[in-house]
């Protein structure tokens, strides 16, 4: 019987290795991919590994990642809009109280005049302080654009500003002057935009028109005012007879004023003139005040309510996306395994047929 080492180890077995090294290098590559699938939980790191996938992927993601800064927006304003609601809150109590005691300050006796001035002055400090709050993020929420800077600057020193001292040296004319003449007086000061008079940074003491309310992105070409201005009123205008046009400024003028009388005034014949003038202005801010509160309110419902939306949205999103993108971990971990038994099995193979010699055969 004749025997040839090419019927043990010819062309067919070497065929037969080069196929088994073939298909092992494509189950090798087929672990390295599940392998990093495993580790990253993605289907792929590139669109092309995505395949039909890569369209979905491609449409959506940028629309996902528009998304995110509105909603950070909406976060950071609506954060900002309840400290100024806040604040809004206090001082209109502030100025509602001194208007419910005017209603019987000319009753009152001199001693009496003294405590309430000294009370609307301690009151006037409390709301330039109040003024210069401050979000999380620490900026200034009554100051508009310039929110890095305080709306009221040195606030605990009010009553040596210019416009303080300016108002109570108007007052202190009283009785020289008249109630109109000094009530005019002192809404022009009140008014006044001019340095060294304003109680308000350099950006603040402008004309309202020209300072610009804040105001946030939440859309494609969608803005929303969130702001109050510490010197100008936001969607409400101020009415009445004694009016600088600004409820806040209104309302520090009424402090003032009343801060700056004195007991030897109350018999004055200005004296109840200028209190019921007073007393006018403080209701009208008051008014004012709550009403532009109750505006910036039903922004932040809006706001809220376009969150909502905006995070549902994100939601519907993220799920397409991660259909495309994101493996099934438990079938991606089962698949790795069973690839990694195929490989070792073939690798035993490729051992088994290298080790076939005329030797193992005999």
């Amino acid at each position: 019987m004749s025997f040839s080492l090419s019927s043990l180890a010819g062309p067919a077995t070497y065929g037969s290795l080069s196929q088994l090294v073939t298909n092992s290098g494509s189950i090798h590559q087929q672990l390295n991919t599940l392998t990093q699938q495993v580790s990253n939980g993605l289907v792929s790191t590139t669109y092309a590994g995505l395949g039909q996938g890569a369209a979905v992927s491609l449409s959506l993601n940028p629309q996902l990642t528009a998304l995110q800064p509105w909603q950070n927006n909406i976060g950071a304003a609506t954060g900002s809009m309840q400290v100024t609601q806040t604040v809004l809150s206090q001082i209109s109590q502030i100025a509602s109280n001194f208007y419910a005691q005017i209603n019987n300050l000319n009753g009152l006796n001199a001693s009496n005049v003294t405590s309430v001035a000294a009370s609307a002055n301690s009151a006037l400090q409390q709301v330039a302080n109040l003024l210069d709050s401050t979000d999380g993020a620490g900026n200034y929420v009554f100051a508009g654009q310039d929110s890095s800077n305080p709306p009221v600057p040195n606030p605990d020193a009010i009553l040596s500003s210019g416009f303080y001292t300016q108002i109570n040296a108007a007052v202190g004319a009283l009785s020289t002057n008249g109630a109109a003449a000094t009530a005019a007086s002192t809404l022009a000061i009140a008014s006044s935009n001019a340095a060294g008079t304003s109680p308000f940074s350099a950006y603040l003491s402008q004309p309202a028109g020209a300072i610009a309310t804040p105001s946030v992105q939440v859309g494609d070409g969608q803005q929303v005012s969130i702001g109050i201005l510490a010197s100008a009123n936001a969607a409400v205008a101020s009415t009445g007879s004694s009016t600088t046009g600004s409820y806040m400024r209104d309302v520090m003028r009424g402090l003032a004023t009343l801060g700056s009388l004195s007991a030897s005034q109350i018999s004055d014949p200005g004296f109840a003139g200028l209190v019921a003038d007073t007393q006018t202005s403080l209701g009208g801010a008051v008014t004012a005040l709550n009403q532009d509160a109750g505006v910036l309110g039903n922004q932040q419902t809006m706001l809220t309510a376009t969150q909502t939306t905006l995070s549902d949205t994100a939601t519907a999103l993220t799920t397409q996306v991660s259909a495309v993108q994101d493996v099934n971990m438990a079938q991606t971990i089962s698949k790795l395994q069973l690839v990694q038994t195929q490989l070792q099995a073939s690798y035993q193979v490729i051992a088994s047929l290298k080790g076939l010699s005329l030797a193992a055969y005999l």
